[in-house]
């Protein structure tokens, strides 16, 4: 297992602040193999998969949504936005491993074995049936070509390359996106998983959260951050300058 740490200047700048606690983006990366049952001919027979968390250094810091998701980076894909492998309960997937079929849903992921080469998108939590994230409706919108929003939310196997898809918590009191509870770790909440062709680069993505400290009522800090999928992740030259654009260009929601 190789994690990949990129910590941007938008992070170290918010945790130099007494209300705010992000620290970096964590790219964690698997290189999983596919049972002969769940993929067709011509498919692969492994696939790289990266984890994607936020790292905070608060015990209760919780993510509440995610939103701006786009590709920012050089990649050797032919196809960044449709790049990405699903391995679903989706009626039209059914558990095959597939670019062409599938749904971002945390929620769908079904069986175990189907788990750890599905990508989706979440609000921390574990990849199972009771995951309470949702797709906001910038999935339905936007975008050109064959990666323009088409009323189907996030039912389907790419991503829409408006620039603004997001995710969020449907269910807040569950404290789903909350550091320490399952499917994240005592510092990292789980933001999605993403599947791609192994010793491929899946390039760089741009990505706004907004997160508090866990307490009702408390204030609601908004990131700006990026992150990579391969070796696209950026030297660390060039972590500040991406860092700064971010922080720079930070807003609420």
């Amino acid at each position: 297992m190789k994690t990949a740490m990129i910590a941007s200047l938008a992070g170290l700048a918010l945790a130099g602040s007494a209300s705010a606690s992000f620290v970096s983006m964590q790219v964690v990366k698997t290189t999983v193999g596919v049972a002969g049952g769940q993929t067709a001919s011509g498919l692969p027979t492994t696939v790289d998969v990266y984890t994607l968390y936020a790292r905070f250094d608060g015990a209760t810091d919780t993510v509440l949504n995610a939103y701006n998701l786009a590709y920012i980076g050089a990649s050797n894909a032919a196809d960044a936005y449709g790049q990405f492998y699903h391995s679903d309960t989706a009626s039209y997937n059914s558990n095959l491993l597939s670019k062409s079929y599938g749904t971002w849903s945390a929620a769908a992921t079904g069986a175990v074995a189907n788990r750890a080469k599905d990508s989706y998108l979440c609000i921390g939590g574990l990849p199972t049936g009771t995951n309470s994230t949702s797709a906001d409706p910038s999935w339905n919108s936007g975008g050109s070509g064959a990666h323009a929003g088409n009323g189907n939310g996030w039912s389907r196997a790419d991503l829409v390359n408006n620039g603004v898809i997001g995710w969020f918590n449907g269910s807040p009191p569950n404290n789903q996106g909350r550091v320490g509870l399952a499917g994240n770790t005592a510092t990292d909440v789980r933001l999605g998983q993403f599947v791609i062709d192994a010793g491929t680069i899946g390039g760089n993505w741009g990505i706004t959260f907004a997160y508090n400290n866990g307490v009702a009522g408390s204030a609601v800090q908004f990131v700006n951050s990026s992150f990579g999928l391969g070796s696209a992740v950026p030297a660390p030259g060039a972590l500040a300058l991406l860092g700064l654009a971010g922080f720079a260009g930070r807003r609420r929601r």
